[in-house]
């Protein structure tokens, strides 16, 4: 398999597994046979936790390209170990053009991409609303999404301060691709795509997780169109 990564990414994420995660935590992780084992798509889950990135780069068997608040990189040693990791920064709440081509480019590389369409952690660890940069890349990109589901991470500090390893769910759903048939879609179909795509993100979650997509109806199949979202509306 040819590295797209750095190093370090594989170091890290092997003493992650095989150490660090296996003595703090207990993993459970179900329905990896959904993870295309070649070719580009875009990765999402929901984030409660900085350990968000490290679960999913050490235990989705495939190298994830991250994107990153560009906070993280001003930081002076979490910034280099993001860069050590990889990943690359976006800018949060203004259309940073910069990220998206350079999410482009990871994707028509082939590789994956992990993004957490909320933007940022969830302070209640319940979903918020997801950003239509979502809909935007995947449309543009013409490859799949793959959600995935992780909760238990949440309770990491009260756990460990207790001398207990917290339960961690890694749950992953089927891929899907989001189409519309219009080249350049508004902010409001984009919106709505996203939103389609975090309901099946949601439905992976238990209930109380869910948040701002506890009563959406999510669209089954391998393809979800502006056509269907309107049907379900």
């Amino acid at each position: 398999m040819q590295r797209y990564l750095p190093r370090f990414y594989h170091i890290a994420n092997w003493l992650l597994r095989h150490i660090v995660f296996r003595v703090l935590l207990r993993v459970h992780v179900e329905g990896l046979r959904h993870i295309p084992r070649e070719g580009a798509f875009i990765l999402i889950s929901n984030h409660m936790s900085f350990l968000d990135p490290p679960l999913v780069g050490t235990y989705i068997p495939r190298e994830v390209v991250m994107m990153s608040k560009i906070e993280n990189f001003e930081k002076p040693i979490i910034g280099q170990i993001v860069r050590w990791y990889g990943a690359f920064p976006i800018r949060r709440g203004v259309g940073d053009i910069r990220a998206l081509k350079q999410a482009l480019r990871v994707l028509r590389d082939g590789q994956v991409l992990y993004l957490a369409p909320e933007g940022t952690r969830s302070p209640t660890h319940r979903l918020l609303r997801g950003k239509e940069g979502l809909a935007l890349l995947a449309l543009q990109a013409d490859v799949p999404v793959v959600p995935v589901a992780i909760w238990g991470q949440e309770r990491w500090r009260k756990a460990w301060l207790r001398l207990r390893r917290p339960e961690v769910h890694i749950r992953v759903g089927r891929p899907f691709w989001l189409q519309s048939e219009q080249r350049r879609p508004p902010r409001e179909i984009l919106q709505a795509l996203t939103d389609a795509a975090m309901c099946r993100l949601a439905h992976l979650l238990p209930p109380r997780y869910r948040g701002v997509y506890t009563e959406c109806r999510p669209i089954l199949g391998d393809v979800i169109a502006v056509e269907e979202i309107l049907t379900h509306a």
